[in-house]
């Protein structure tokens, strides 16, 4: 990050208007993402507490609720992307996203003040607890959706922006640094600050701080609209790998080629790959939809039916993607278990005691910065330390799929961790009722969870990275919210069927044996990391 102020040559190599892009855009992009990080997680991050102390929400339905969210707010950012690349551009949408998640958090801030949008206050676990009205739940379930929807599409769309003010990677690579720096900074206030300010202040002002905040970002993004360079929409990557698969579809009677006359490879390509004229073997059915059949071509040889007849660049994209499905597929069980321990976390640390010293008591929803806190440090410590004494010793980097399965093996460590702590905390809650386990004994399960994403996380976006073609980086990176959306919804599912069938997760957990759920978690875990060896070692590298 040593090149950020230096603006260099960046700024007068501008295809466009010279007063545009380049490192003047900056601040504004950084001072959006601030705002925006810090009012989204002080909302989302302690979502769980709020609806169980001021809801009465059931403890385990809350965290149904939180998974939920957490879902939507991380599957949202393909939507908003498909908008942004073929609709509306980069800072339309991102600015949509910023109203919605202000008006979100204003709603909030509402329900915290005006008495007919909550059920009346009671004690946590009476059964005398009134639930919330019809309407009450329709002014909270539309400001989580307001919230979830504005801070994911806000996330992603907002770091393309600022990656489109700079022409060299050099300069976008220093931005996407400060972004992500930001980015885990902010929450890491709203984690510890406004999370205690909410646990012990009161929820208006916490929430007021993140109203104002997103607020702030929302102006700051408008102010720096004249300096922007704004991108042009010019089509999204999904709908031609949804083309592929419609023409192959559609052509599955016809005969293969081995000519290259007979497969139609563009003239005109913006985002250029290894140069091919004809399909490569494997996955020979999609080779269809670059066969040339009668009716395809204009008489100018372009193109007449876009969802009949695609390129061989289109075809070869659409394998690549095919071809890393289950590595990726080995990804969404790699972090239901984290989405579990994270919701779950809460509920074990509001039955844990909080204090630490005579003065500070731990919000029980600032317990989700300790992962974040420790994949921060490891991965400086991974950068500085451990991967310039590997490359002393080993005269190579370790592989990406290498450190994804070091952070497989950590995730199920950290599981089983869970599991024993939470068996020594219902031993204790049994054996005598009066004392209580300290917090910091969550602590070290979420420490080991948080090192293993310090090498899968990153390893994971650098290998879709660098294995997709280069039409499709916007995709690769976007791969890792999908998994994260689709891990958060698994989540909710399981947690609901291990309440049908077993006595595991009653409201109380005290009278629960989560234990049991980490040991299911853990085991989860070894399988599918059993399955992720197999996908890594029949994978075949592509070089794009």
């Amino acid at each position: 990050m040593c090149d950020s102020t230096s603006s260099g040559g960046e700024t007068q190599n501008m295809n466009s208007d010279s007063s545009r892009g380049g490192w003047r855009s900056f601040p504004f992009i950084i001072g959006s993402t601030a705002g925006m990080s810090l009012g989204g997680a002080g909302v989302i991050g302690n979502l769980i507490v709020y609806l169980i102390r001021e809801f009465n929400v059931k403890s385990i339905n809350a965290a149904q609720v939180g998974n939920v969210t957490n879902g939507s707010s991380s599957l949202f950012p393909i939507v908003a992307a498909i908008m942004a690349d073929s609709f509306f551009g980069s800072f339309s949408v991102a600015l949509l996203s910023c109203f919605l998640s202000f008006l979100g958090t204003v709603i909030f801030v509402l329900t915290t003040m005006i008495g007919s949008l909550k059920p009346i206050p009671c004690d946590n676990g009476s059964e005398a607890c009134n639930p919330p009205s019809e309407f009450q739940y329709a002014i909270l379930y539309g400001a989580i959706a307001l919230c979830a929807l504005g801070f994911g599409g806000a996330r992603f769309t907002t770091a393309s922006l600022g990656a489109n003010q700079f022409n060299e990677a050099k300069h976008q690579d220093t931005f996407f640094n400060w972004f992500f720096l930001t980015w885990y900074m902010a929450s890491v206030v709203s984690f510890t600050g406004i999370f205690y300010l909410q646990d012990n202040v009161s929820w208006a002002w916490g929430f007021g701080i993140c109203s104002v905040a997103t607020f702030i970002g929302l102006i700051i993004l408008v102010l720096g609209y004249r300096f922007y360079r704004l991108d042009k929409p010019q089509g999204s990557a999904f709908f031609d790998l949804a083309r592929v698969l419609v023409a192959s579809i559609r052509k599955w009677k016809s005969q293969l080629s081995s000519a290259t006359k007979d497969y139609y490879s563009s003239k005109d390509e913006i985002l250029p790959m290894q140069p091919a004229t004809t399909p490569a073997k494997r996955l020979r059915f999609f080779n269809r939809a670059a066969l040339i059949t009668d009716g395809d071509l204009r008489l100018d040889g372009s193109i007449g039916k876009p969802w009949r007849l695609c390129t061989v660049e289109q075809v070869e994209n659409f394998k690549a993607m095919i071809g890393i499905l289950p590595l990726w597929s080995s990804s969404i069980f790699l972090s239901v278990p984290i989405g579990i321990q994270a919701s779950m976390t809460v509920l074990q640390a509001l039955a844990t005691d909080r204090k630490i010293g005579h003065h500070f008591n731990f919000p029980a929803g600032s317990i989700s910065v300790i992962p974040l806190i420790s994949t921060s440090i490891f991965l400086t410590f991974l950068d500085r330390v451990i991967w310039p004494a590997w490359n002393k010793f080993n005269d190579k980097s370790p592989t990406t799929l290498q450190r994804i399965g070091t952070g497989h093996v950590l995730n199920v460590v950290g599981m089983v961790a869970s599991a024993l702590v939470e068996s020594k905390r219902l031993k204790m809650v049994h054996s005598n009722p009066s004392e209580t386990m300290s917090i910091l004994w969550l602590l070290p399960p979420l420490v080991l969870v948080g090192v293993g994403e310090s090498f899968h996380f990153p390893a994971q976006v650098a290998f879709y990275y660098q294995q997709l073609p280069q039409s499709l980086k916007n995709t690769s990176t976007s791969m890792i919210s999908v998994i994260i959306g689709i891990s958060f919804y698994l989540s909710t599912a399981l947690i609901n069927e291990v309440q049908k069938i077993t006595d595991w997760l009653p409201d109380n957990i005290n009278e629960g044996k989560l234990d049991r759920f980490y040991w299911m978690m853990a085991s989860i875990g070894g399988i599918n990391f059993l399955y992720y060896l197999l996908c890594s070692s029949l994978y075949k590298h592509t070089k794009m």
